[in-house]
Order: structure tokens, then C-alpha cells, then sequence
């Protein structure tokens, strides 16, 4: 049964190709340019303008976070072990500590 219904189906499709090919060639020609005209399409969209920026002065404001004490020589402590470490350890730990200070003041701009 499904057979027959795909085949009647077909059948239609070629019977109207068929006739769609008959017409005479003026009038296929003719429905083909009845499309809108180019006047009538809508103008391609123009790009957007864009956003006005902010002043970079709002960027350039630093904001200095002063630590605490405890923070300051937390920060100090890491960084003369790190200078201790590069050199393997072999100068005094106060030069160490004299050269993470002056390091870490320099960062957040004391001094």
C-alpha cells in the first residue's frame, strides 16, 4: 500500500514538471523577473557607531594598598629566602633580609 502511494506521488511531481516545461518560455521568463525590484530591498545595515569611551584618567589612578605589619614582614621574610635560595645559601641572612627589605619597600613605593 505504501508502494502505490509513493508512486502516485511521483506521478504528480512529473506531470507537473511536465507542464511547468509546456508554458511558453515569455511567461516563465516573465515570472522569474517579477521578483521585487532593487529599489524595494532594504539597504544593507550600516555598522554601529561606536560606544563612547571613558576617560583613561579613571585608569591611571592607582590605588596603593598599604599592608599591615604583620603582612609587610610576611612579604619580606619570602623574599629574602628566595634571594638566599639564587645565591645557595651562602651569605648572611642579613644581607638577605637588608636586600628583601629594600625590594619589597621599592615595590610598594616607600621610601
Amino acid at each position: 500500500m505504501a508502494t502505490s502511494k509513493s508512486k502516485a506521488s511521483a506521478e504528480k511531481k512529473t506531470a507537473t514538471k511536465k507542464a511547468a516545461a509546456k508554458k511558453p518560455a515569455a511567461k516563465v521568463a516573465a515570472k522569474t523577473t517579477a521578483k521585487k525590484p532593487a529599489a524595494a530591498k532594504k539597504p544593507a545595515a550600516a555598522p554601529k557607531k561606536a560606544a563612547a569611551k571613558k576617560p583613561a584618567a579613571s585608569r591611571t589612578k592607582k590605588t596603593t594598598h598599604t599592608p599591615s605589619p604583620e603582612q609587610r614582614y610576611r612579604m619580606i621574610e619570602v623574599a629574602a629566602y628566595f634571594l638566599a635560595e639564587r645565591n645557595s645559601f651562602a651569605g648572611s641572612s642579613l644581607d638577605y633580609w637588608v636586600a628583601a627589605e629594600a625590594q619589597i619597600d621599592g615595590m610598594m613605593g616607600e621610601k
